[in-house]
């Protein structure tokens, strides 16, 4: 556990690594995907979200998987440069930090952006992909019981940081994921509050 203290990166790298990954988490796939097919501004429907699961309420179902899989890649992306690039396994998780901030956040958009679930996702998969794997394992089975892509998203994410530390012994991982959980949470809720009152929109309802 003494590896949670030993923090090498320097404060130049940690910079350049956090805003290389809001770079790349600031693109906004859902609205440049739904303007090239035509569709309407994602953030006059449904939940006004610019995630896949608002886009899926336009009814088109290929552009929703589309902008789930641009969301969760440009985590990953940022993660794999920052890996590779700027510094080793500490720089990829500034730059997962960086990415998840720049899809919540984007510059692009008066910083007002997603939720954050796939880019969550995005980040895991560079971080460790078979807790990734569990990730959608949980998501999916709460998904399918419920039909909330809001309640899934939030059992994944709390259990998320858990497996980080007791099943893959990744502590500085564990402690990363769980902040970016903790934001996740925070952009949540009012879909939370939602979920208490039964008035939360399940998967597939259009806005």
């Amino acid at each position: 556990m003494t590896d949670i203290l030993n923090w090498s990166l320097s404060g130049s790298a940690t910079l350049v690594a956090l805003v290389v990954g809001y770079l790349f988490g600031s693109i906004p796939f859902g609205i440049i995907l739904t303007k090239l097919a035509g569709g309407p501004d994602l953030r006059s429907i449904g939940s006004g979200n610019i995630g896949a699961t608002n886009v899926l309420r336009t009814g088109n179902k290929k552009l929703a998987a589309a902008t789930l899989v641009g969301d969760m890649l440009k985590g990953t992306a940022a993660v794999i440069v920052g890996a590779r690039l700027l510094g080793g396994p500490e720089a990829a998780l500034v730059a997962g930090i960086g990415a998840f901030l720049g899809h919540l956040f984007p510059v692009w958009l008066r910083f007002k952006g997603g939720k954050g679930v796939a880019t969550y996702l995005g980040v895991l998969i560079g971080v460790k992909g078979s807790i990734a794997l569990v990730f959608a394992a949980i998501w999916l089975s709460v998904a399918y019981l419920s039909r909330y892509s809001s309640l899934s998203a939030l059992v994944a994410s709390l259990l998320t940081p858990l497996l980080l530390w007791f099943w893959a012994d990744m502590p500085k991982a564990a402690i990363v994921m769980g902040i970016l959980t903790v934001l996740l949470w925070i952009m949540h809720r009012e879909n939370i509050a939602r979920l208490l009152t039964g008035r939360e929109g399940k998967i597939g309802q259009k806005g």
